[in-house]
C-alpha cells in the first residue's frame, strides 16, 4: 500500500514499482470483468466461454497494468470467479494482440532492445485517473527515474520522460 499523501512516498514507490513487480516470483491479475460459467470447471479448457471477454478486458486499457504485465516473470490470470484462466505464456497470442506489445517483450527480452517509440505505443491506448500518469506508468519500462510533479500535465510528464 502507498500512502499517496506524502509525496515522497508516492514517488520513491511509483519509481520502484517496476523493480518490485521484476522482482516478483509471480503476479495474479484478478480480471473483475471476466466471468466464467458455473459449469466450466477448467476454464483452461474451455476458453470459448471467457476468451472474448478477456480480450476486452478493462485491465488490459489501464495505465498502470503495463508493468504488471511486463515486467513479472510470471503472471497469472484469474477470473472474477476464482478461475484460473492462464499465464500471460499461455496466453501470450491473446495477449499480444490485445497490448500489441511483442511476444519476446512478454517473455522477458530486455527492454533497451526495442525502440522508443515502440515502447511508448505499449501506452498508447490505455489511460490513466490523472493525466502525468500516463508518462510516469513508463517510467520503469525506460529504466528511467524521475521526480514526479503532478500538475505539469500529460505533454510536458511525456517530454520529460
Amino acid at each position: 500500500c502507498i500512502n499517496k499523501l506524502t509525496s515522497n512516498e508516492l514517488s520513491t514507490a511509483i519509481n520502484s514499482m517496476f523493480r518490485w513487480y521484476q522482482r516478483a516470483t509471480k503476479c495474479y491479475v484478478y480480471l473483475s470483468d471476466v466471468h466464467v460459467p458455473e459449469e466450466v470447471t477448467d476454464a483452461q479448457a474451455f476458453r470459448i466461454t471467457w476468451i472474448e471477454a478477456f480480450r476486452r478486458s478493462r485491465w488490459f486499457t489501464r495505465g498502470w497494468t503495463l508493468q504488471e504485465l511486463i515486467a513479472p516473470a510470471q503472471v497469472e490470470f484469474f477470473s472474477r470467479d476464482g478461475k484460473k484462466l492462464g499465464s500471460k505464456i499461455s496466453l501470450e497470442k491473446e495477449v499480444c494482440e490485445v497490448t500489441k506489445i511483442p511476444i519476446a517483450a512478454l517473455r522477458g527480452q530486455s527492454l533497451g532492445e526495442f525502440s522508443f517509440k515502440e515502447r511508448i505505443s505499449w501506452a498508447a491506448k490505455r489511460t490513466t485517473t490523472v493525466k502525468e500518469d500516463k508518462a510516469y506508468c513508463l517510467l520503469g519500462v525506460f529504466g528511467v527515474f524521475m521526480p514526479l510533479i503532478y500538475g505539469e500535465g500529460e505533454e510536458h510528464a511525456l517530454s520529460r520522460l
